[in-house]
């Protein structure tokens, strides 16, 4: 047979589908599962160990700090927002367009987001009387349905509803005002940028400030700045796919850096553990949100462009599969584990097992919520989330 000639310059073209990146799947599950072992250590009060090559590894300082995976879930959100922007600017086109967004938006969240708000309130606010009066039900349900329910107490610290659910009001009022910021980010990225920096700095400095920072930590405003960085990361990823020279050097390169980040993310996440104290948590997760944020958008880039072991690793068929159902899994895994926990299942023999640290039940609690968990959100991807969102969004099977 004959061989094909090498080409003279191989550079790293788009695939079919050039705002599909293989390995984002498994990072988006892994950071979605981080979110969920921090809950589920916060019933459970399970810190397990892991003995590697002869020294005892302590989970407990990931699971302490797994809500800081929710600014990477942000990240990401942003990162994959402006990806396809990005790569028809690389590729020179002169003007940004949105058609469709909203639309695909709203097919792809609301319904399952209504779903999970009904389910909570017909089968466990109601019935266990978590409401006290007409009013304080009505305005719930309409901070929710606003998605401005981040903005008030009641919505958000102190809800009957589902308390995970202040991170789709954040996402939904980003989506309001994304087209704004994409453009003036194509157009002025420097401005763009410092401008999103000056609010997020500004914002959390006011907030570190307060006694009490519970309803600002978790603000828009607080979370600009990790939205701009997943654009400035799409567009070096569409820059450095579109001119750099396809090697394995390249690729050595790349994974070299995803490894540097990686660290980096372990002694931040060390670091915030660290901290003593609500006020000093709160203080410390501001503080880190940033510099977290550059380096998770160079993990972003550098597993995508890395060695074809890491992205297939991260892209593999059991990463693509837990990704699919990583919303659903976001939305309930905490209310399963606090309505067995609430249901005495699995049994216990003291009242308070976490914390005598029941090992009989921590272990197999947290191993049946997640597993209730998985199949829940599977069922409800295949036959809630996708059938309803390419009908609304007018998409074929």
């Amino acid at each position: 047979m004959r061989r094909r000639p090498k080409a003279a310059h191989n550079t790293l073209r788009p695939p079919q589908r050039p705002d599909y990146l293989p390995a984002l799947e498994g990072i988006r599950w892994l950071m979605v599962f981080s979110v969920a072992c921090y809950h589920y250590w916060q019933i459970s009060w399970w810190a397990p160990e892991v003995i590697l090559f002869g020294h005892r590894l302590r989970l407990s300082p990931w699971l302490r700090t797994g809500y800081i995976w929710v600014d990477g879930m942000l990240l990401l959100s942003g990162f994959l927002l402006f990806l396809p922007h990005a790569q028809r600017r690389v590729a020179g086109a002169d003007h940004i367009s949105f058609p469709g967004f909203y639309r695909r938006r709203i097919a792809r969240i609301v319904p399952s987001y209504l779903f999970n708000l009904l389910v909570v309130f017909f089968a466990l606010a109601l019935p266990q009387g978590r409401y006290l009066s007409f009013w304080q039900a009505a305005r719930d349900w309409l901070a929710h349905l606003t998605f401005t329910h981040p903005l008030f107490t009641f919505s958000n610290l102190h809800t009957p509803l589902n308390g995970v659910l202040w991170t789709l009001g954040v996402e939904v009022q980003f989506y309001l005002i994304f087209p704004l910021v994409a453009r003036a980010f194509w157009r002025k990225p420097l401005w763009t940028y410092g401008g999103a920096l000056a609010i997020s700095f500004g914002f959390r400095a006011y907030a570190i400030n307060q006694p009490d920072s519970a309803m600002l930590v978790n603000q828009l405003p607080a979370f600009m700045d990790v939205y701009l960085n997943g654009f400035l990361a799409a567009w070096a990823y569409a820059w450095i796919r579109q001119n750099a020279r396809d090697s394995r050097a390249f690729r050595l390169v790349m994974s070299g850096a995803l490894g540097l980040s990686l660290l980096l993310i372990a002694r931040l996440i060390l670091n915030q553990s660290g901290e003593v104290g609500i006020k000093a948590l709160r203080a410390g997760q501001m503080l880190r949100r940033f510099p977290f944020s550059v380096l998770l958008s160079l993990v972003f880039v550098t597993s995508s462009l890395g060695l074809h072991g890491v992205r297939h690793l991260l892209g593999n068929p059991l990463a693509r599969f837990l990704s699919a159902i990583s919303f659903q899994f976001y939305m309930w895994h905490q209310l399963v584990a606090s309505e067995m926990r609430r249901w005495g299942i699995p049994s216990h023999s003291s009242p308070q097992p976490h914390m005598t640290g029941e090992r009989a039940w921590q272990i197999p609690f947290v191993i049946l919520a997640l597993i209730i968990s998985l199949g829940l959100s599977a069922a409800l991807t295949w036959f809630l989330e996708r059938p309803i969102a390419r009908r609304l969004s007018g998409k074929k099977r």
